[in-house]
């Protein structure tokens, strides 16, 4: 179970990182012509799922994980203190900041507003998330996959 966990939380990533991506670009692109249409509306709701998804599934992780330690010293241990501390309070925080985006964008008066609101907090949401993934090159034991 653990590993098909792993998997998923880290499969999924790409997921979240590609509706961010459209939903960031169709936010930019459409800001000062378009319509907010039930598409634009859609694309931003699907962004903000997936990172809820996938908030679930890395809390499951946060409690079975043996990369998740509060041993004495723990905060010492860069790796230890990463997945502890660091990756799930950055991560929260964009959580947090990609879900006011999307309310903000639900209670905006004007196109242009809703638009600016998806696109503000879903880029700041995104560069937490990005900053805060163990990618391999970090040296925290994780993987591409």
């Amino acid at each position: 179970m653990y590993n098909g966990l792993v998997h998923a939380h880290s499969g999924l990533r790409y997921v979240v990182l590609l509706l961010l991506l459209v939903a960031i670009f169709n936010a930019f692109s459409k800001k000062k012509s378009s319509a907010f249409t039930g598409k634009d509306k859609k694309i931003s709701l699907f962004a903000m799922i997936s990172t809820h998804i996938q908030l679930l599934i890395g809390l499951v992780l946060y409690f079975i994980s043996p990369k998740v330690s509060f041993e004495e010293g723990f905060m010492q241990n860069e790796g230890l203190r990463f997945y502890a501390v660091e990756h799930i309070s950055v991560m929260l925080v964009a959580l947090v900041l990609i879900t006011m985006g999307y309310s903000k964008s639900k209670k905006a008066v004007t196109d242009r507003k809703k638009f600016g609101a998806i696109a503000t907090f879903y880029l700041i949401g995104l560069i937490l998330i990005l900053v805060s993934i163990p990618w391999p090159f970090r040296g925290l034991g994780a993987g591409w996959a």
